[in-house]
């Protein structure tokens, strides 16, 4: 008797700022996809300072804050380009844990233990102030939201042809839950012509 195939792995392309707390209970929310559908979570920076640059309303202060937040972005960039791709997952899991878990200021401390926590130089923190990886972070960032439009932010997730922002969830689904959203938000992204179900938030994020 013919042993049933396996299902054929799919790659999700993940867009994340590792500032957006929604971005961070998305990308929790993946790694527990993982675990029961065929599914594999390939990492990718993307910029909310970037998303935001230039727009009306910003007051000097929030512009600034922005151009602060680029720090954490630019050091995952340089990460990357020293060390691979798959370095991403580990980098920004340590960053999420302080940023989110731990509610610390976002200091070149922070980042340094994380990058000692994910097995990365902590010279990379000199890309915090630099500049040196500015035109790969814009490709990146170009990238994921070519695919979604410009009036959404992070996260970003591209699937098999299809791209969608979202979800933006609290807390994260776990085990079988998690699975069945996957599956629930593959039908409606998937869906011609569909382009958004949304309901106000009620509640900030759940970290647990």
């Amino acid at each position: 008797m013919n042993e049933p195939s396996k299902p054929q792995t799919s790659t999700a392309d993940l867009w994340f700022d590792p500032l957006c707390p929604w971005a961070w209970m998305t990308s929790r929310w993946m790694l527990q996809v993982e675990q029961v559908r065929p599914v594999t979570t390939r990492f990718h920076v993307m910029s909310l300072a970037l998303l935001n640059r230039g727009k009306d309303g910003q007051s000097q202060g929030h512009a600034e804050s922005q151009q602060r937040a680029l720090g954490p972005v630019r050091v995952c960039v340089a990460a990357a380009q020293k060390d691979g791709d798959e370095v991403l997952p580990g980098l920004y899991t340590a960053l999420g844990k302080r940023i989110h878990l731990q509610q610390r200021q976002v200091d070149r401390q922070l980042i340094e233990e994380a990058l000692g926590e994910a097995g990365l130089a902590v010279e990379l923190a000199d890309a915090m102030d630099s500049t040196e990886y500015d035109e790969v972070l814009e490709a990146s960032h170009s990238d994921g939201m070519d695919r979604v439009g410009l009036d959404v932010g992070t996260p970003v997730i591209s699937v098999n042809g299809v791209s969608f922002f979202g979800p933006v969830v609290s807390p994260a689904p776990k085990g079988e839950a998690a699975g069945l959203l996957w599956d629930g938000v593959l039908l409606v992204a998937g869906t011609d012509g569909f382009f958004e179900l949304k309901r106000s938030r009620d509640r900030s994020p759940v970290f647990d």
